[in-house]
């Protein structure tokens, strides 16, 4: 069975990079019938925040990501990783380094002195003697000091690592006696029956210290896919500047998840030439030996094309049920689902949906000071007055089409001599969805009430 897992640490919100690892592993265990699962690495206590887990599981929730079982949080696993250390040590595999600060702090500097990378020189290695006094040792694993080390992995093929040049014998557990990121990742991947690790290929430097840790502990490695990192367009690493790196922030600007997760899904992969993938399309197409190795580019307009996507094409219901959270409830509206289906035609996010919808829903109080001075003439609003007079029933956009098109032809008038003075009204501003669907929303009455209210507003200019 295939097993897969996300382990983020707490540190801060959930990334979009580390969603895009966190589907693709999703995306990879589903497909195959194995398991997803989820782990908190909490281990750097000083670190961890409770508010950064909370927002950890609130972005799966949004987006849909199921796990099996309980999460798994590694600050509750201490006593497992303390056997291990103990069974590593007696079996000869790690040993106690009583190396004092000073002793570290001067090797480095000779080390630096002489141009050579930094790294412990092993002199506790096979000791023997009596331990100094007063220095709570770590504990280091016997890497392999000589030789190759080789990672197939499933996206960059075959890695090759001299072991001198990349290893020495690492910290596996610190003074205090807490375990460090290598080794409780190591062991819990194991306990986990992880079979396959997707991970951004910032980790690429950590695989060799874990396939020693594997070696010594008896278990086979998972397989590795090492994922290339998200560029701006600029080609730097993805950061704020290029836009929102917090998941859930997109939530707040009014994106849909559906729309997210498409766009992540193909940074990195593709599938022909399609550029549209529900969730159904992803299950069925995905593979991670298909990852690109080259790093993708974060495109905006890429992002705001997708979610216009979904947002003309999901159900009315659902996006209804969306929409409340930026204070609009179309269910509750007579003509709510005209209106909706009206706004998402011309909508890239449901904040901007939003938006539109109240200056509808809500009689402007102001107007928009550029299109006044254009349209609201003394001329335009004769018109209004003549038009509010033949508002006596409500009526379907197509019955309020009909009688505008009465009213113009006797009055020797056409569209645009009245159509952006009656936005104006309506709305406050000259952009607005189809001014006959405003109309069907708003019903006379109100169209009435609106058109009275700028010729009141005019008076006082």
């Amino acid at each position: 069975m295939i097993v897969t897992r996300f382990a983020p640490s707490p540190t801060g919100y959930l990334h979009i990079g580390g969603l895009r690892t966190a589907l693709y592993s999703y995306l990879y265990a589903r497909k195959n019938g194995g398991k997803f699962l989820l782990r908190i690495e909490d281990t750097d206590l000083k670190r961890n925040s409770e508010e950064a887990t909370v927002a950890i599981k609130e972005a799966f929730d949004w987006c849909g990501l199921d796990y099996d079982g309980e999460v798994t949080y590694q600050s509750k696993r201490f006593d497992i990783y303390k056997e291990y250390v103990k069974k590593l040590l007696e079996e000869g595999k790690a040993y106690k380094d009583y190396m004092s600060k000073e002793e570290l702090d001067e090797l480095r500097a000779q080390q630096e002195a002489r141009k050579e990378r930094p790294k412990y020189d092993g002199r506790y290695r096979d000791f023997t003697g009596v331990p100094p006094e007063g220095i709570d040792p770590v504990i280091r694993i016997k890497a392999p000091l000589t030789g190759e080390i080789l990672i197939d992995d499933g996206i960059k093929g075959e890695v090759k690592f001299r072991a001198e040049d990349i290893l020495d014998d690492f910290i596996i557990a610190r003074s205090d006696g807490t375990p460090t990121y290598n080794f409780t990742v190591v062991i819990d991947d194991m306990l986990m029956g992880v079979t396959h690790v997707i991970r951004g290929d910032d980790h690429l430097s950590n695989t060799p210290k874990q396939i020693v840790l594997y070696d010594a502990l008896g278990f086979k490695p998972p397989k590795f896919f090492h994922v290339a990192m998200i560029n701006g367009e600029d080609g730097k690493k993805l950061s704020k500047r290029h836009g929102a790196t917090d998941v859930m922030e997109y939530k707040r600007m009014g994106y849909l998840p559906e729309a997210l997760l498409n766009f992540l899904v193909r940074l990195g992969w593709s599938h022909g030439d399609d550029e549209i993938f529900s969730m159904e399309d992803m299950l069925k197409y995905f593979d991670p030996h298909h990852i690109n190795k080259s790093s993708s580019t974060y495109n905006a307009q890429k992002l705001e094309w997708l979610n216009a996507h979904y947002i003309k094409t999901l159900p009315y219901d659902r996006l209804a049920k969306d929409m409340l959270e930026f204070g609009v409830d179309f269910k509750a509206m007579p003509k709510g689902e005209i209106l909706l289906n009206s706004l998402r035609e011309r909508s890239k996010t449901l904040l901007e949906m939003s938006e539109s919808a109240k200056t509808i829903i809500n009689a402007p109080s102001v107007y928009d000071e550029k299109a006044f001075g254009k349209f609201i003439t003394e001329q335009s609003l004769e018109i209004l007055a003549k038009f509010k007079e033949i508002l006596t029933y409500d009526l379907s956009a197509a019955g309020y089409e009909e009688i505008t098109t009465k009213f113009l032809e006797e009055n020797g008038l056409k569209l645009k001599d009245l159509a952006q003075a009656l936005r104006v009204s309506l709305t406050g501003s000259s952009v607005s969805p189809s001014i006959f669907e405003v109309l069907e929303v708003l019903g006379s009455a109100e169209i009435k009430k609106r058109i009275e209210n700028i010729i009141k507003y005019k008076e006082t200019k």
